[in-house]
């Protein structure tokens, strides 16, 4: 059997729904795991809390995922580095300089003026969906928290830019997959394919418009209007009760006593960590293309870049960055090297919780893939099909499958090997089909609890997790609605 129908859907489903019912997005994912192995062991009860147990571990069978956790965890340091070092603080006081002449020339400016560096800062940060969360989150954050902008904004800012630029501007390990399974299906020209589907992948292009309209209206709706209601009227970015997922330790870290406030105690750790990224995917991927004589040094660079493995480049840039700004504080006596390797402890420490979500995250995709969630979903799908219905339908089925399993990749994965057969056979629009896939996977990834996108956004920008979804779904549906309006409207004229 390649599913179990209608009970591969039911595990995702009701951890999704718990976590946001009861904000216990802890337990409500061991539930959702721990209720797809009762299934897949038939109904055993015993049999299938053991298998659950075994499913947790052998999270760490895939050196991607463990690369992964590490990443997320190591990350702490960074952030605890940044931070001691007085490098956050000298910053925030170059960033207050600006705002500064900003209020100087017109009030209340500064809050959309920060607002827009945040967002322009991340559409510069293409390399890598992570990084980009990542950079956005722990560099603005002292700055939004001084303007009492909600983190739950920085958050869903952080999220919104994050897939959508490494989507829209593939020159990554992004291009290079989805060109992939593009050549999968026998095309000859995938990045021809890629080209022509990209003016017609809407979400992402709506999302990223959606922030900047939000900020530059300042019109926002939903939970994230009673968010940026409670930091202007009481200066609370977070609500009272509210678990930010990441250590108060680590949040609240301050300068190292009789330090210079310095910015390039944080610019060049983080800019050696951005910077490294397309230089380690170049180097992971370089075996890939070593030897093709024939082929020409920028393609070769191209192609290395798109073979590389994204979890390792990513593993080895924050790692580099650590090192960097080990030697950086030790040569500026601001920390001994015990000091060093106490607040690296420290940081790591404080990004546990992190490690743990992300475990749990992988589990439950384990477990979605075990149960045939995909396959069931796509199956389904092929009751409703003609060609005039295919891009939407295979729009809203990406969002689904994406937003029940927590990955986009995956779900590109299973709707590009069944869109495009789809559309050949029905003679639906090739490329609008293969936007409508990337399209719906990016938007149900980004609506998802449970993806890691999600999950680091909301680490890097110290909000609560639940909070961060709840804020950010209003935004993220108004553009998934407005984009399969387009794709049911394109399907019959681009026929």
């Amino acid at each position: 059997m390649d599913h179990y129908s209608f009970w591969s859907v039911l595990p995702p489903v009701l951890a999704i729904f718990f976590a946001i019912k009861t904000r216990q997005v802890f337990v409500s994912l061991l539930f959702g795991i721990w209720l797809g192995w009762v299934i897949l062991v038939g109904g055993n009860l015993l049999e299938g809390t053991t298998a659950t147990v075994q499913a947790l571990v052998d999270v760490f069978k895939d050196p991607g995922n463990t690369r992964t956790i590490m990443f997320s965890s190591l990350v702490g340091a960074l952030i605890a580095f940044i931070q001691r070092s007085g490098g956050v603080d000298g910053f925030v006081n170059h960033i207050n300089k600006i705002l500064s002449k900003v209020e100087n020339k017109k009030a209340g400016r500064s809050r959309v003026v920060v607002q827009l560096m945040a967002w322009a800062t991340g559409t510069l940060i293409f390399v890598e969906s992570s990084i980009n969360a990542l950079t956005v989150g722990s560099v603005y954050r002292p700055v939004f928290d001084k303007l009492k902008i909600p983190r739950e904004k920085l958050a869903y800012i952080a999220d919104s830019i994050s897939a959508p630029t490494c989507i829209l501007i593939p020159l990554n390990a992004w291009g290079a997959y989805i060109m992939g399974l593009i050549v999968a299906q026998g095309f000859d020209n995938p990045f021809g394919i890629l080209i022509g589907a990209f003016p017609l992948n809407f979400y992402p292009m709506l999302a990223m418009i959606m922030v900047v309209t939000i900020i530059l209206t300042q019109k926002d709706f939903g939970p994230m209007k009673k968010a940026e209601l409670r930091a202007r009227k009481e200066g609370k970015v977070l609500r009272d009760g509210a678990t930010p997922l990441i250590s108060s330790d680590v949040i609240a870290m301050k300068k190292k006593d009789g330090v210079q406030a310095r910015a390039r105690n944080m610019i060049i750790p983080i800019g050696v960590m951005v910077g490294m990224m397309p230089l380690m995917l170049i180097y992971t991927g370089w075996t890939e293309v070593a030897g093709i004589s024939e082929m020409p040094w920028y393609r070769q660079i191209y192609s290395a870049i798109g073979s590389g493995s994204g979890s390792t480049s990513v593993l080895y840039s924050v790692l580099i960055a650590i090192t960097t700004g080990s030697v950086l504080y030790i040569s500026q006596k601001i920390f001994d090297f015990k000091e060093t390797i106490d607040l690296i402890f420290k940081g790591i420490s404080g990004l546990i919780p992190l490690a743990l979500l992300m475990m749990l995250a992988f589990a439950i995709g384990n477990v979605c893939r075990e149960l045939g969630t995909g396959i069931y979903i796509a199956e389904l799908s092929k009751e409703w099909l003609s060609p005039n219905y295919v891009p939407v339908i295979i729009f809203i089925v990406a969002s689904f499958i994406a937003f029940s399993t927590g990955t986009s990749w995956g779900t590109f994965a299973i709707m590009i090997a069944i869109g495009v057969p789809m559309a050949q056979a029905l003679d639906a629009n090739i490329y609008l089909t293969i936007a409508a896939a990337l399209g719906g996977g990016v938007f149900g990834d980004h609506c998802s609890p449970i993806s890691d996108t999600t999950i680091i956004s909301s680490m890097a920008s110290a909000s609560d997790h639940i909070d961060h979804v709840k804020t950010q779904l209003p935004y993220a549906l108004a553009a998934g609605v407005i984009t399969a309006v387009l794709y049911l409207v394109l399907g019959f004229v681009l026929h």
